[in-house]
């Protein structure tokens, strides 16, 4: 739910704002009380339809702290009131942090809203992109404001989500993030595709097609150094979602994020002015790519997943390239993330930009669950035949 629209940040890569679809422009910078009420009752009118035991309410932007704890506590409890017994409904809110007070991080713990904080690393030099309108850094206001949460509402911390700068010192990055003491911390791979590649990635010109084995793959290399870190911890102390999902992915367990595996797509978003999209990476790509078409006031959810963008990414192996169905990393993979896969005037019929990345990556979380299992590094998951990784 986008409550508010805009943002008090400038962040120099950030694909919303400084991307190529500004049709954040025209809309209302902050969702109207009719808005976020009708809201309410198509989430409810949703879970009811479907019996759901949960709902995930991301309560975004934009900045949403700008919409006021007030207001934000005020739609969580509308929409817990209107949602049948026995859903359960999980609020959270992702925040740059600097707008964070003692105060409003009490308004937030009390209403049960948990708190996702968006930095690049647990120092200065980490958030050098992450500036104000006046070229002014953010760091000293972040963290600030995630120290308060850390110390004064641990029970409201959801954790800190990360986008991978393969130019940090992946060590230095990590260590710097644990002492924030957050209880998850998410990696993001920067949005990027075969058209506007992402830093540091120089795809090759013509179609794309599975990079393979060997090809540079920087930010793999990243994730993977992160990896042993947090594997090798004689305790976890903290859980980090992609590897968590890595290992899912490849023992054949459901997963819940967009960037692997090959589970259904479950996420729609509510714009201020009560349209439904896509989610925000999408616009990444190219102007109007989040785009439906559709509104609260004339369409449910149900509406939604019939929409031609969203049933392709329910279709599984099936919307994938040719190289991915082939590939033995097909189910643990999943094809990577829609918006990596696009090529201006080809669409998203691609392997992901990050294949290689993918690749590394994945082979190197397989020979650690290989070794941990006893079967050796010789008998790596993602080449073992008919286990594979199914």
């Amino acid at each position: 739910m986008k409550v508010h629209g805009r943002c008090n940040l400038a962040c120099r890569y950030c694909y919303l704002y400084e991307g190529p679809d500004t049709g954040w422009r025209d809309r209302p910078a902050a969702a109207s009380d009719a808005v976020l009420a009708l809201t309410a009752d198509r989430i409810a009118e949703h879970a009811a339809a479907h019996r759901l035991p949960a709902v995930s309410l991301v309560l975004h932007g934009g900045e949403p702290l700008l919409a006021g704890t007030d207001r934000l506590a005020a739609f969580a409890a509308l929409v817990r009131r209107r949602v049948p017994a026995p859903t359960r409904v999980r609020v959270t809110l992702q925040t740059n942090a600097t707008l964070l007070t003692a105060a409003r991080v009490r308004d937030l713990a009390r209403a049960r809203i948990a708190v996702g904080v968006s930095l690049d690393g647990g120092r200065a030099r980490h958030n050098t992109a992450r500036v104000d309108h006046a070229g002014r850094p953010s760091w000293p206001a972040a963290l600030r404001g995630t120290r308060l949460l850390a110390e004064h509402a641990p029970e409201a911390y959801a954790g800190i989500l990360l986008v991978v700068d393969p130019e940090q010192d992946p060590a230095e990055v990590y260590t710097s993030l644990l002492r924030l003491r957050p209880p998850a911390v998410d990696l993001l791979l920067p949005h990027g595709n075969w058209s506007a590649p992402p830093p540091g990635l120089h795809p090759p010109p013509g179609p794309p097609a599975r990079t393979g084995a060997g090809a540079p793959a920087p930010y793999g290399d990243w994730l993977a150094a992160v990896f042993d870190l947090w594997w090798a911890a004689g305790r976890r102390q903290t859980r980090v979602r992609l590897f968590e999902e890595a290992i899912a992915a490849l023992l054949g367990l459901p997963t819940g994020t967009e960037s692997l595996g090959l589970d259904p797509f479950t996420a729609v978003v509510v714009e201020t002015d009560g349209s439904l999209e896509q989610t925000d990476s999408l616009k990444s790509a190219y102007p109007g790519a989040a785009a439906t078409g559709l509104t609260l006031g004339r369409n449910t959810f149900d509406d939604a997943l019939t929409h031609p963008g969203i049933a392709a990414r329910q279709s599984g192996p099936a919307a994938l390239a040719a190289d991915c169905r082939a590939c033995p990393l097909l189910h643990a993979c999943g094809g990577g993330h829609y918006a990596h896969r696009h090529r201006a005037g080809a669409g998203f019929g691609h392997p992901s930009v990050y294949c290689a990345d993918q690749q590394r990556f994945l082979h190197h979380v397989a020979a650690a669950l290989a070794r941990a299992t006893g079967t050796g590094p010789a008998r790596d998951p993602t080449t073992a035949g008919e286990g594979g990784t199914r």
